[in-house]
């Protein structure tokens, strides 16, 4: 490559990662580049244009590093900030999962290829509901078809849920003896105990609301949905 096309690549990764709504693969920013460019680069360049710009991130003291997420590169918050993002976004509803969800998302990840029965028996509940609302927010998908009787779907995990809960593979999962460690670890139970809190509190409040719309004239029926203290981001 000439000396301008490294900074010309740079500046065209940085560009296209930042304004891609999901993880992109380096050969898509190859491609990119060679079709605006007219230049042919290898994937390699990609790889330590990336490099280069995290370094230049680090050296300036961003809050942000492009990560490999999902078969992709994104762009994502520094550990060090994380606590600011997430006490910004704490009352956004849409970016919570209930409880429901999330234990059956930890069968799927752990159990994959699993099928919705085998998840039923694990959680001891029907699971259609969530399994639905899993595969419309795209956390899980059809994989195949089981050799049981009735050769129920199989389901497993998506990009979206590497790339939505920071995991570059599945290898990266949390072992149980870490999920126990995590568990006994007071700063966790300090949080844990935060979260209960504000939920007390929301849920005092909805009741509140809802004596005072109960003496009105007009009643109007609204169902409110709270959100488990776990979410993701």
């Amino acid at each position: 490559m000439s000396e301008s096309t490294p900074h010309t690549l740079d500046k065209a990764a940085e560009a296209i990662i930042f304004a891609a709504d999901e993880p992109v693969s380096p050969d898509a920013i190859r491609i990119t580049y060679g079709e605006v460019t007219g230049i042919d680069i290898v994937e390699a360049d990609v790889l330590e244009s990336v490099a280069r710009l995290n370094a230049a991130y680090d050296v300036e003291g961003h809050a942000f590093q492009i990560h490999h997420w999902g078969g992709g590169f994104r762009m994502a918050t520094e550990e060090s900030v994380v606590g600011f993002v997430k006490a910004f976004l704490l009352k956004e509803e849409e970016k919570r999962l209930s409880r429901a969800l999330l234990e059956t998302l930890s069968v799927v990840a752990y159990k994959q290829p699993v099928s919705k029965p085998e998840v039923d028996h694990v959680r001891g509940v029907q699971s259609d509901y969530a399994v639905r609302q899993l595969l419309e927010r795209d956390f899980i998908t059809v994989v195949g078809r089981s050799d049981s009787v009735g050769r129920p779907l199989l389901y497993g995990t998506t990009e979206h849920f590497l790339d939505q809960f920071g995991l570059g593979t599945l290898e990266e999962l949390p072992r149980p003896r870490e999920i126990d460690e995590l568990l006994e670890d007071p700063a966790f139970s300090q949080e844990r105990a935060i979260l209960t809190t504000e939920m007390a509190m929301m849920e005092a409040e909805a009741a509140s609301v809802a004596d005072e719309g109960a003496s009105d004239t007009v009643v109007v029926e609204k169902t409110i949905e709270f959100p488990e203290e776990m979410s993701y981001d």
